[in-house]
């Protein structure tokens, strides 16, 4: 074998590899872009609200530090709801740290008819106490502050709530989530205990 075919031989070698290498990576690309885009329809879908906003001072050698914390709820009012805090040298950064951190910690709860909770229930975070209980129809949302935002969010449309102890924001809005998330459905109730739900009912 001659030197040319030789060289000929390496060229194809190397212009296959190429294409290869190109193929791969457009396909990688269209993944990407794919999850990119999923991503970005269902936080299109989430609405959210500023719960709480501080300045966190940091005394360090050279004098203080200034940063903000912001404290974001996120839901769809359909079920899913949210809740996260973030830290920067500027509000609006911190905001959207709280933001995408709520949008990665989202719980779903079930609701019934689409507009209440299932049973009472007292929930604690620090020195919080949250009660929730089930509303009939046109009640409305009965709480105040990040109580209110957090049910509101989630979907709740009729539901009483009592807040007691500390009037902390962001445990508040902890000691909801919570609250929320305990809520066990009829359906798991019933089969829980082995019964129908229509015997759980009454």
């Amino acid at each position: 074998m001659n030197e040319e075919n030789v060289k000929n031989e390496v060229v194809t070698e190397v212009e296959n590899k190429v294409e290869k290498t190109n193929k791969s990576d457009k396909h990688s690309n269209n993944k990407r872009s794919h999850r990119t885009n999923n991503f970005s329809r269902q936080k299109s879908d989430l609405e959210e609200k500023v719960i709480d906003i501080n300045r966190v001072t940091k005394v360090v050698k050279g004098g203080r530090q200034f940063r903000f914390s912001a404290t974001v709820v996120v839901g769809n009012r359909k079920g899913k709801v949210g809740l996260g805090t973030g830290k920067a040298k500027e509000m609006p950064d911190a905001v959207k740290k709280a933001t995408q951190a709520a949008s990665k910690n989202l719980i779903t709860i079930d609701l019934i008819d689409n507009r209440t909770i299932s049973h009472e229930i007292i929930s604690k975070q620090g020195a919080v106490r949250v009660m929730l209980k089930p509303a009939a129809e046109g009640t409305g949302v009965k709480a105040g502050g990040p109580v209110r935002d957090v049910l509101e969010l989630a979907g709740v449309k009729d539901v009483l709530s009592k807040s007691l102890g500390s009037s902390t924001k962001i445990n508040s809005a902890r000691a909801t989530l919570k609250a929320l998330k305990e809520q066990k459905s009829p359906a798991h109730v019933a089969m829980l205990r082995g019964k129908t739900i229509e015997e759980i009912r009454g």
